[in-house]
């Protein structure tokens, strides 16, 4: 779904930006320009990067462990 009408950004963009390591809403407009225009989209946008950030940083305990031995 669209996100940003005036740039064209979906939620597929948002979250990819996220898995690629985008932390804040500002880093999001500068990498896909969304809010840039008239950022009635930044609260939705800033959902979505936050859902998608807490997604991709879930700890993995099995990974600790497998460090372990």
């Amino acid at each position: 779904m669209y996100v940003c009408i005036c740039n064209g950004v979906t939620d597929h963009q948002i979250r990819e930006a996220a898995h690629s390591g985008v932390v804040s809403v500002s880093e999001l407009t500068m990498r896909t320009g969304c809010g840039a225009t008239c950022g009635s989209c930044l609260d939705m946008a800033a959902d979505l990067l936050a859902k998608a950030r807490a997604t991709h940083d879930l700890p993995l305990p099995v990974l600790d462990l497998a460090q372990v031995a």
